[in-house]
């Protein structure tokens, strides 16, 4: 398990505080400009954060494995999810894939990318039995054959045995 940078998340107050204070003051007056530089200044800096994140967690993986195993996700729809939406984008789901591909190449890794309706978090790892549905609340992944796992912990080995396979 690798945790994201959350460069948003972690700057996210400030920037409400400097585009509050932005928003009464005269638009286009050399304040509202200071206060517009400063703000641009902050973004560029989550961005930056976040593509330091990105490049050396995609650097570390094509270098150290020799194939790299990803699920392709319906990214727009789960960005639809108010409660889900500013995590999701914080991450750069799609940056992520596009530097996984040519890194892959450049290191010579094997990259292989699940199709979009393979259940690997439904699916059991030890058995191979399919759930109907499961919530995003429910974290721990329990079967009837006894198996009682971290949902994204089984979820990686299904995806494992999709490499292998």
């Amino acid at each position: 398990m690798i945790e994201g940078a959350k460069s948003y998340r972690k700057y996210e107050k400030k920037l409400a505080r400097m585009q509050w204070l932005n928003r009464h003051k005269v638009i286009r007056s050399n304040n509202w400009k200071k206060a517009q530089v400063k703000i641009a200044r902050l973004h560029r800096k989550i961005a930056n954060i976040r593509k330091d994140t990105l490049h050396k967690l995609t650097t570390f993986l094509a270098k150290n494995h020799s194939k790299i195993v990803i699920e392709n996700l319906n990214v727009s729809g789960m960005l639809a999810n108010r409660k889900l939406a500013k995590a999701i984008a914080d991450m750069g789901f799609y940056e992520f894939r596009r530097q996984l591909d040519y890194k892959c190449k450049l290191y010579g890794s094997e990259l292989i990318i699940a199709d979009r309706w393979f259940a690997s978090s439904k699916t059991c790892s030890s058995c191979g039995q399919v759930k109907e549905a499961m919530p995003l609340s429910v974290r721990i992944f329990e079967c009837v054959c006894g198996l009682n796992i971290d949902r994204d912990l089984n979820a990686a080995l299904n995806l494992a045995a999709l490499a292998a396979s």
